[in-house]
């Protein structure tokens, strides 16, 4: 209905946009009180993969302590035994009890941390990589992940670095395009010999499968050749949704500086604390670790 109502002040049309500007600031999640601090809103978040310090928490264990610490996104490492269970041999109705627990939580899980790898000169050890790999592809579909980290891994003495480079590539697209229909992401992680940033470039560039993306793992060799910046930028566009992150409060690597350079590309994932340093409390640890991190993002925004 038109109101005929022509009583409506100056002042009063004013005080009516300010409250629906305040509202839409609001159910934007923005909390900042100045237009700036809006326009950088971040879309990276923190998150977990269990690694060392999860290997013995079980999924609701998993789930309340990432609530603890803030860390909404969880990554589990498969393989060697750990208490969440979330293994290839899990029957169909096993997975989706998994994905029900999750499901119904604040926390998403993001995916799995597989150790297969694609470099072994032996063609027998590379196909069974090969069906591993397409087997957790499966698996984190079936418990509600979206991708599977794989690594590339070593060069070897009697092979040519670019032969090792090709199969790699070669390899990860067989498994990226299994992975696309289920809706996975194939993410190579910066590990191994044949994992250094100006090498993942060289991979990627013989890589047609666009699921088939770049793990960062915060390594202080990122920091060699030309330089950090340099590096990122060689695989800036080719980034995943997740990368590792380890001790946060080492000076070998610049976390600073990539959680600047993140923001700048307006990055959309999850950092994961991957973690193995013995300390008294895992759960305090961790949440200290989401303090110092979002530290580094205030920050950056204040640049």
């Amino acid at each position: 209905m038109i109101s005929d109502n022509k009583s409506i002040t100056r002042r009063s049309f004013m005080n009516r946009n300010l409250q629906t500007a305040a509202g839409l600031a609001v159910l934007g999640g923005i909390s900042s009180t100045t237009a700036s601090a809006a326009r950088k809103k971040v879309k990276m978040r923190f998150g977990f993969t269990t690694y060392k310090w999860g290997k013995d928490w079980d999924i609701p264990t998993l789930i309340a302590n990432c609530q603890k610490a803030k860390a909404f996104g969880l990554e589990t490492r498969t393989s060697q035994s750990y208490a969440h269970g979330i293994e290839l041999e899990l029957s169909a109705k096993e997975r989706r009890e998994v994905k029900k627990q999750f499901k119904g939580s604040p926390v998403t899980l993001v995916g799995l941390a597989c150790s297969e790898r694609f470099d072994s000169p032996e063609p027998e050890k590379l196909k069974a990589a090969i069906e591993n790999a397409k087997g957790y592809m499966k698996l984190s579909h079936d418990v509600g992940g979206s991708g599977v980290r794989v690594f590339p891994n070593d060069f070897h003495d009697e092979v040519p670095h670019e032969k090792t480079i090709a199969q790699i590539a070669k390899s990860v697209n067989e498994v990226g395009v299994f992975a696309a229909e289920y809706g996975q992401q194939v993410r190579l992680e910066a590990h191994g010999s044949a994992g250094e940033l100006p090498t993942l470039r060289a991979i990627m560039d013989q890589v047609d499968q666009p699921n088939v993306r770049i793990k960062l793992n915060s390594s202080s060799r990122d920091n060699e050749g030309e330089g950090y910046i340099h590096n990122f930028n060689l695989v800036k566009h080719l980034l995943g949704d997740t990368l590792h992150m380890h001790d946060i409060t080492s000076k070998d690597f610049p976390y600073q500086l990539q959680v600047e350079q993140l923001i700048k590309i307006d990055w959309d994932g999850w950092w994961l604390v991957e973690q193995s340093a013995q300390v008294p409390d895992r759960l305090q640890a961790l949440i200290e670790y989401q303090k110092i991190w979002q530290a580094m993002v205030d920050k950056a925004l204040k640049k």
